[in-house]
């Protein structure tokens, strides 16, 4: 196949069940305030001594950045979702374009160290090959990172489910925000990329545009915090060796396809971004961008 080797059909159930399992975990989270608690909070207190415990298998930087980046995402979102503290303190919402630039940042970071590394075998138990599709994913993750907008706009929702809802964030940014993450995981951390490329994107799109719009951001901190946690735990769970891993093609053509995609698209957004702020005479660090336009279909019906 032209991005991964072959996919048993065993393989392709545990994708659906990841895949199904995020959902379900996510869906359980926006019920629950004492669930969000005890899965954000208390949860990784309990798993850091056992991570610790795992250092000779969890050797990359990145895993143990990553984990705690999504967990604080999840943190501030749920002070949103749960209080009034950000409508007595404005600048409280600034947080949360700041942890989803920060997010993208590391993985940008990580995206040139691997291009710079030039590696062509092993490393920290993954087969890696490196290349020029480093650079070009690098610089979309930059430009994904510049076109974060709208956050004034951020709010927290009155109803059963309690919600951080981002109204100007809307399926264009969705979109070129997934291409460029999975092309990152698929070049930076190959070993899972069929379940943390494809199925962990996937997972908080499904929700956000169909039941619980406008939700894309909270999803994506709570789905990531989920898988984090469960890599740190299980780190060769999925990876190269296991019964459920399902191999790259390790084809550079497929690499530089998701690089080059993920680069148009950031691009495409960021001259259309660009031309409404210039048109309309937009502050990008005040106003929505989108939220007059038929683009913005991400806004959920409850405030």
């Amino acid at each position: 196949m032209w991005f991964f080797e072959a996919i048993p059909w065993s393989n392709a159930i545990m994708w659906l069940a990841v895949l199904g399992i995020l959902i379900g975990l996510n869906e359980f989270i926006r019920l629950s305030k004492r669930g969000s608690i005890a899965v954000f909070m208390v949860l990784p207190v309990l798993l850091t001594p056992v991570w610790l415990m795992k250092g000779d298998e969890i050797t990359s930087w990145f895993h143990w950045v990553k984990v705690y980046s999504a967990l604080t995402g999840s943190i501030i979102y749920m002070v949103i979702r749960f209080t009034d503290y950000h409508k007595k303190h404005k600048w409280y919402i600034n947080l949360v374009p700041a942890i989803l630039a920060l997010n993208i940042l590391e993985a940008a970071v990580r995206e040139l160290q691997v291009g710079l590394a030039g590696f062509n075998g092993m490393v920290d138990g993954m087969y890696y090959i490196s290349g020029g599709w480093n650079y070009v994913n690098a610089i979309a993750g930059i430009l994904s990172m510049l076109l974060i907008c709208g956050w004034a706009g951020i709010y927290g929702t009155t109803g059963k489910r309690k919600d951080m809802v981002w109204p100007d964030q809307t399926i264009m940014y969705i979109i070129a925000y997934a291409v460029w993450n999975i092309s990152y995981v698929y070049s930076c951390a190959p070993g899972n990329a069929f379940y943390s490329g494809f199925a962990l994107n996937l997972a908080p799109i499904v929700p956000a545009l169909f039941w619980a719009k406008g939700t894309w951001m909270q999803n994506r901190a709570h789905t990531l915090s989920f898988w984090m946690m469960w890599v740190m735990t299980f780190p060769y769970f999925f990876a190269t060796g296991s019964a459920f891993n399902v191999g790259v093609s390790y084809n550079p053509a497929a690499n530089w396809t998701l690089a080059w995609i993920s680069l148009a698209l950031n691009g495409l957004l960021a001259i259309w971004q660009l031309y409404r702020i210039g048109k309309y005479r937009l502050n990008p660090f005040k106003d929505e961008i989108w939220t007059d336009t038929k683009s913005a279909e991400l806004v959920h019906i409850e405030k």
